[in-house]
């Protein structure tokens, strides 16, 4: 699709009642899904003590967080911050409404859903950052970062890392309840659109803009060689 360089928010031309309306571009979706394997991946291999494996993955997610903010300021409308983080009354207001079951006309993340999407952001960058400066004593292997760091503060970021990974558990718990009670309660398949990338309006909505899947390659290329650049050389 062409890339459009206008400021991200609904433009004036609107779609007709039905309109198959583009919601996620190619890049979120991969973001999304691989970001899922991945966490889960991470934890299988700590689990299973395979901390060299554990330690690729978590450098993966952080090149696909890297990526993400990126995107999130030069990507396509719904995925930019500014499109979709709306204040937090907003979000209050949005949830009052849970109950109310009505027709799904958001384009992208709703009120309540951009500040999730934002709070797991946050958790994972914390997650990966702690567990570069993190060590195993069972597996006598370290963070690739843990020799910039005293003992103490390794352990400490080590604990940290831990507790993260629990406060991660229960946003992905709470995020998958959150998706079957707007299916229960409004109707609203919130998984279906992050697998094709569209749905269809019921009413006449604006389009947001789609910017090209080449600007994502080169944004994740270069995310990725930051971070080897960071493992390797630091």
């Amino acid at each position: 699709m062409p890339d459009h360089e206008q400021n991200p928010g609904p433009p004036a031309v609107g779609t007709p009642v039905g309109t198959q309306v583009a919601i996620w571009d190619l890049p979120i979706r991969l973001f999304h899904w691989l970001l899922a394997v991945l966490v889960v991946f991470s934890w299988v291999t700590q689990w299973r003590g395979w901390m060299e494996l554990h330690y690729l993955s978590g450098q993966a997610i952080l090149a696909l967080l890297l990526f993400r903010v990126t995107w999130g300021f030069l990507g396509s409308d719904t995925a930019r911050f500014r499109f979709f983080l709306k204040s937090p009354a907003a979000a209050l207001r949005h949830l009052m409404h849970l109950r109310r079951r009505e027709p799904d006309t958001e384009l992208g993340h709703n009120a309540a859903g951009g500040w999730m999407v934002l709070g797991l952001l946050a958790l994972l960058f914390a997650q990966v950052a702690t567990g570069l400066f993190s060590n195993d004593d069972d597996a006598l292997i370290e963070g690739p970062l843990r020799h910039l760091v005293s003992r103490n503060l390794s352990d400490w970021l080590t604990h940290l890392h831990a507790l993260t990974f629990n406060l991660i558990e229960i946003a992905i718990v709470l995020h998958v309840l959150a998706i079957a009670v707007y299916l229960a309660l409004k109707g609203h398949n919130l998984v279906r659109p992050m697998i094709i990338g569209h749905k269809t309006m019921p009413r006449p909505e604006a389009v947001p803009s789609v910017v090209s899947t080449f600007r994502a390659v080169v944004i994740f290329v270069l995310a990725l060689v930051a971070v080897v650049a960071l493992v390797r050389w630091m």
